[in-house]
């Protein structure tokens, strides 16, 4: 099997990174909005964003791109919509199931898209090899440790993260989808707007508007999730995904599970434990051992 380009690992490293920090926004962001309502706006923001990009980098393309554009317009705005409301309605389980959980089960039930991308993947034709299956044994050992200190009991919030680990995987599945087809930063743009949307919808009865005082009291965390981990973080992972195993590909990602204690240690002075320790260790450990080269005349892939 193909392994993973070093442009390609650093780039969904980077989206993790990205996102392991944006747990701290998350949390600090509903003091003072619902969750619905901080989506919305951070998925506007993270749009919004990204037109600026879309136009800069527009005017270098030649007549030949912008015409297999044209052409391609159908696939573009499907893969966005369909991205878009994958990303809506994770996004939105994640943060309204985090009200009800502690940070730790929701950052392990999450990342349980390590393991849901390659049995989805079962059922579309993609091929998992042994290393990659021992990879993600290894990297739910490692998520374990990492993450959880309390009891396994089933809550509400707990159930409402288990349902948005599926809607991202199903996520990274359209990206895979998609990619190799289309424009990843217009797609990532269309994407944005359309999960804003469906956020405000739901906001609307659920939650009606907030205010402009709680909204500006919010501005660092929105701004934070909104350019960065959306509007920079989730266009990175669609170039960074683009012709990548996303079995790889979610096992890079999960490192934002490893990103978030740490950031959590440096930015809001939280200790370690030596378990959470070993828990980074397994997590690292994963995705090397996913990137090894394979023996030469056997390939896991074809396991």
């Amino acid at each position: 099997m193909k392994q993973l380009p070093p442009k390609n690992l650093f780039i969904l490293f980077l989206t993790a990174l990205i996102w392991g920090v944006a747990f701290v926004a998350q949390s600090v962001g509903m003091d003072h909005i619902g969750p619905f309502a901080f989506n919305a706006i951070r998925s506007f923001v993270g749009g919004i964003a990204l037109i600026p990009v879309l136009l800069f980098f527009g005017r270098f393309k030649s007549p030949a791109q912008k015409e297999a554009e044209r052409a391609n317009r159908r696939t573009l705005l499907l893969g966005g919509l369909c991205c878009g409301l994958a990303l809506g309605v994770a996004s939105c389980l994640q943060q309204v199931g985090i009200k009800y959980t502690t940070v730790g089960k929701a950052g392990f039930i999450t990342a349980m898209y390590i393991v849901i991308v390659p049995i989805l993947g079962i059922f579309l034709g993609k091929k998992v090899g042994v290393k990659l299956w021992i990879s993600v044994v290894i990297a739910i050992a490692g998520l374990y440790l990492l993450c959880m200190s309390g009891s396994l009991a089933l809550q509400k919030g707990d159930l409402l993260v288990i349902l948005c680990a599926f809607a991202f995987s199903v996520h990274i599945m359209v990206i895979d989808h998609f990619s190799p087809k289309v424009d990843g930063v217009q797609m990532s743009c269309i994407q944005f707007f359309v999960a804003g949307l469906l956020s405000l919808i739901v906001m609307a009865f659920a939650e009606g508007a907030p205010s402009v005082r709680d909204v500006t009291m919010s501005w660092i965390p929105i701004l934070y999730c909104g350019v960065m981990s959306s509007g920079v973080a989730y266009t990175l992972q669609i170039v960074g995904q683009k012709g990548v195993n996303p079995t790889i590909a979610s096992l890079v990602l999960s490192l934002e599970s490893v990103i978030s204690v740490l950031a959590g240690w440096v930015i809001l002075h939280q200790s370690m434990s030596g378990r959470e320790i070993l828990g980074c260790v397994l997590m690292f450990t994963a995705i090397i051992l996913a990137q090894l080269p394979d023996k030469k005349g056997w390939d896991p892939a074809e396991a």
